[in-house]
């Protein structure tokens, strides 16, 4: 090996102390290197299925609040239609109140006027009563006795009142 430019014994001792070097690296060296790794790795794995895990909780998150908005907008929907339904009676109710109050008025302008009616033909007898004692005395130049003539009158407007209401 000397035509190569090696010393035996130089290269034997080389290797040598290469191997112990190799050994011990190894012995001390590789196992703790090797343990760092797997546990860098396992740490790494953990957080990769941790990662995972917590992106399927993100799904199922984001199904519940999609699940919750859909239902909350149709709760939303049913209280505006339920609303609607609502006004629509209310302004029904206020409808039928007012034809109620309307009917009730008329009905007491009625019995207003019956009463009115009454009371101008009560007194239209009596005027005409009084008319036709006058004209009779006039026609019979004679004073009649007016209690009995108007007595005479009232009964034959209420015989002829009779009649009509029959």
């Amino acid at each position: 090996m000397e035509g190569l430019g090696l010393d035996l014994p130089t290269f034997i001792g080389q290797l040598i102390s290469f191997l112990i070097l190799l050994g011990l690296i190894s012995a001390f060296g590789f196992k703790p290197i090797r343990k760092m790794l797997d546990e860098r790795s396992k740490r790494i794995q953990e957080s990769m299925e941790m990662a995972e895990a917590t992106k399927k909780e993100y799904e199922q998150a984001q199904a519940e609040v999609q699940k919750r908005l859909a239902q909350s907008q149709k709760q939303g929907e049913a209280l505006i239609v339920q609303a609607r339904e609502i006004g629509e009676k209310v302004k029904e109710e206020a409808k039928s109140g007012a034809r109620a109050e309307a009917q009730a008025i008329i009905e007491k302008t009625q019995v207003e006027m019956k009463r009115d009616q009454d009371k101008i033909i009560d007194n239209l007898r009596r005027e005409f009563a009084g008319i036709a004692i006058l004209a009779a005395e006039k026609v019979i130049k004679e004073s009649l006795d007016k209690q009995k003539h108007l007595r005479l009158i009232e009964e034959t407007l209420e015989q002829s009142s009779l009649l009509r209401k029959h």
